[in-house]
C-alpha cells in the first residue's frame, strides 16, 4: 500500500520534528494549537539541534477530510487520545492507518476503543527528544523509531527512512514500550518536580529512589508478561546521563499544563493493584506531580 498523505494529529515538539523531516518528500499537513499553526503558516518551522533548518509545509487546527491512502501520525497527549480519534471517526477510510507515538501504557486500547474498525492501528515509539517552548520553534535531538511488526509497517518504515527518520520494526512492541516507559518513569517526574534537565536527576543522591522506581516498574512489569534484562537500574541511568534536554512532563509543567503522570507511574501503580503489587514510590510521584499541577490550576477531569 502506498500512502499518499500524511497528517501529524497533536503536532507539537515531536510531531512537529515528524511533520518536517516527512515534508521533504511527502504531502504532509500538521494539526496543533492555533498559536503554533499560525508560526509555520507565516514564518515556516524552524527546527534546531540535530538539524538547523526551517521547513514550510502544510499547517492547520483540525482535519477536515481523510483522502485514501492517508497515514495519521498520532503524536497528541495520552490523555487527549479518545477525544482526538473520536473527533475524527467518521472521517476514517478502511484503509487508513494511525501510528500511535505517544508515551505511557495502555494508549492503544484507548485509540482501538474510540476508532473502532474504521482503521489499521500501529503502536510505535521514539527516542526522539524535542523542546517545544515558542510557536514555530522546536529544539530535537535525533534518536530511533520504533513500529509493531506489520506488513503495512513495513512501508512506513520505508518511507521514514527516506526521510532522515532512522526507524526499524520489533517483534515484540509491549516490551519496548515498557521498557521506555520505566525510562520515562524515573527521568519525567524527578526533572519536572525538580526542575531541572534530564540528565540533572542521575545525582548520586537520587540513585536510591531512581532504582526503587525502577524495581517497583520492573515488578509490575513481570506481572504483565514482561521480560527485562537485568542491571536495568545501571542502565537506565547511563541512558539518561546522556539526556540533554528538558522533558516533556518539565515542559508541561513550566507551560502550566496537564502532564502524562497517569499513563506513567500512574498507569504502574493501576496495574500494581492489579497484581497486589505495592509501588509506594511511584505512587509519591503521582501525587508530587499532580501538586504541581494543582498548583498550576489543572483540573483533573478528563
Amino acid at each position: 500500500m502506498n500512502v499518499d498523505k500524511i497528517f501529524v494529529l497533536g503536532a507539537g515538539a515531536i510531531g512537529s520534528v515528524y511533520g518536517a523531516f516527512l515534508s521533504k518528500r511527502n504531502d504532509v499537513a500538521l494539526i496543533g494549537n492555533k498559536a503554533h499553526v499560525k508560526a509555520v503558516i507565516s514564518k515556516g518551522l524552524t527546527i534546531s539541534g540535530d538539524t538547523n533548518e526551517t521547513f514550510y509545509l502544510r499547517a492547520d487546527t483540525e482535519i477536515h477530510e481523510i483522502p485514501e491512502k492517508t497515514l495519521i501520525i498520532l503524536t497528541t497527549k495520552a490523555y487527549d487520545l479518545a477525544k482526538t480519534v473520536e473527533k475524527t471517526k467518521n472521517l476514517l477510510k478502511k484503509d487508513t492507518i494511525i501510528l500511535i507515538l505517544q508515551n505511557g501504557l495502555g494508549n492503544e486500547e484507548i485509540v482501538k476503543r474510540a476508532a473502532g474498525d474504521e482503521a489499521t492501528i500501529l503502536r510505535g515509539i521514539t527516542a526522539m527528544a524535542a523542546e517545544f517552548f515558542e510557536p514555530g520553534k522546536i529544539r530535537f535531538w535525533n534518536g530511533e523509531t520504533t513500529i509493531e511488526q506489520n506488513e503495512v509497517a513495513k512501508k512506513i518504515v520505508k518511507i521514514f527512512n527516506g526521510c532522515m527518520l532512522k526507524t526499524r520494526l520489533s517483534n515484540d512492541i509491549k516490551k519496548e514500550v515498557w521498557n521506555k516507559v520505566i525510562v520515562n518513569c524515573v527521568a519525567n517526574p524527578l526533572s519536572a518536580i525538580f526542575q531541572v534537565k534530564n540528565y540533572e536527576i542521575v545525582a548520586d543522591s537520587l540513585r536510591t529512589v531512581r532504582h526503587k522506581i525502577v524495581k517497583e516498574c520492573v515488578e509490575v512489569g513481570k506481572a504483565e508478561g514482561i521480560t527485562f534484562p537485568e542491571h536495568l537500574e545501571e542502565k537506565i541511568d547511563e541512558k539518561i546521563s546522556t539526556y540533554t534536554n528538558f522533558s516533556s512532563m518539565y515542559q508541561d509543567i513550566v507551560k502550566g499544563k496537564r502532564t502524562e503522570i497517569d499513563f506513567l507511574n500512574g498507569k504502574v501503580v493501576e496495574l500494581g493493584r492489579k497484581h497486589h503489587i505495592k509501588t509506594p514510590v511511584n505512587e509519591t510521584l503521582v501525587c508530587l506531580a499532580k501538586f504541581r499541577e494543582d498548583k498550576n490550576g489543572i483540573p483533573r477531569k478528563d
